[in-house]
């Protein structure tokens, strides 16, 4: 970093990502803000500037040197599990400051030696204590998926034997009978059953009433009147769907078409109509926020219908290293493995990436959002005029 740069960043002030000190002398209070960095997307801590004034103090030789002492061994004693981090000093205006970067996290959650885990919080932190955060950073290292989680209260008995049995003669070509194991041992060795309990990927799969334990799992389907979301007027609405992924794709996928024009393809009284989007893209979207969203967020997916689009908005940013630019070309990531590896028997699912390439395809104005603040994926399809 160059002396305009660091300029540039201290005439912004603090923030997220930014932080000042004019001087350090605590490892511990120093390794907090190191967590709460690593924890959330990674920054500078720069030290030798006031942060209440942004004036430059700049550090002495061997402060220099104790600084960079000081957070070497921050880095390794007060973070758990330890980090690496890249320092520098820059010169500017005569003075010399220290730029410490800290990279974003790849064993969250990081804790002090005390074991509190800290996040950012615009330019403060704050402690993490509830566990829906907690198993979040856990999911964002990829060590920890909410399909894999044990649903208290479930037993073999909620699952939909029927069902289930369909889905064991489509994924194995036998019956249970001729694999010659129990229902529960089968579910047992696709992960969807231990300790007497279902998993949430074999509830959302096969459960007979999911919501009756995951009340917010659902999808809610409106078609307004107009193109704004604060109108009081739509045309077609329900409760909140309800039931397992394939009875609420196949619940939205009818609402979604029963709200949407049909186009004459060729002349003649007779000749026959599609719908004013590509089939396609509307299952292929739909499909994906149902097996890829956040199932650690207690919220349901939602479907707008507008005048001039449709929007599928799924609980969850884009995970770990993804990015709107890597989904486009078929870059795949597995949030829900459970549901990722079975899906497929049961929904129009391939599981390779391809499904949004395959959605651009069909309705190449597709417009995909990863809204990082709100933490929700929203895909946007453009109706004609």
């Amino acid at each position: 970093m160059d002396a305009l740069e660091l300029l540039d960043l201290i005439q912004k002030g603090e923030s997220s990502v930014v932080q000042f000190k004019v001087r350090i002398n605590d490892a511990y209070k120093i390794g907090t803000e190191m967590v709460a960095f690593s924890n959330t997307k990674g920054g500078l801590i720069i030290i030798g500037v006031d942060d209440k004034t942004g004036d430059i103090n700049g550090l002495s030789f061997e402060e220099i040197a104790e600084t960079n002492q000081l957070l070497a061994n921050a880095a390794s004693d007060n973070v758990k599990p330890q980090i690496f981090i890249e320092t520098e000093t820059v010169e500017v205006d005569n003075k010399n400051v220290i730029v410490a970067i800290i990279a974003e996290g790849l064993s969250k959650p990081h804790t002090d030696n005390k074991g509190i885990i800290w996040l950012k919080n615009g330019s403060d932190k704050r402690k993490v204590v509830s566990r829906e955060e907690m198993a979040r950073l856990l999911q964002n290292s990829g060590n920890l998926f909410a399909d894999e989680t044990l649903v208290n209260g479930t037993t073999v008995n909620d699952i939909d034997e029927d069902f289930f049995q369909e889905f064991i003669v489509s994924k194995t070509k036998k019956t249970i009978e001729e694999i010659g194991q129990s229902t529960s041992k089968v579910l047992s060795n696709l992960g969807m059953i231990k300790e007497g309990k279902l998993s949430l990927g074999g509830l959302l799969l096969f459960g007979k009433n999911p919501q009756q334990f995951r009340p917010t799992f659902t999808v809610q389907c409106v078609s307004v009147i107009g193109n704004s979301i604060s109108s009081n007027n739509y045309r077609d609405k329900e409760e909140p769907f309800t039931g397992n992924l394939k009875e609420l794709y196949e619940k939205t996928l009818s609402f979604i078409t029963r709200n949407l024009k049909k186009v004459q393809i060729k002349e003649g009284f007779n000749s026959q109509s599609e719908l004013e989007i590509p089939i396609e893209t509307i299952e292929e979207l739909l499909v994906n926020a149902l097996i890829h969203r956040d199932y650690f967020i207690l919220s349901s997916i939602k479907v707008f219908i507008f005048d001039n689009r449709i929007e599928i908005i799924s609980p969850g940013k884009l995970p770990n290293t993804l990015s709107i630019d890597n989904i486009k070309i078929g870059t795949s990531i597995s949030r829900n493995p459970i549901l990722f590896t079975n899906a497929r028997y049961i929904l129009p699912f391939v599981g390779v990436g391809s499904g949004i390439p395959r959605a651009i395809e069909n309705s190449p104005d597709l417009q995909l959002i990863n809204d990082t603040e709100r933490e929700l994926f929203i895909s946007v399809i453009k109706r004609p005029e």
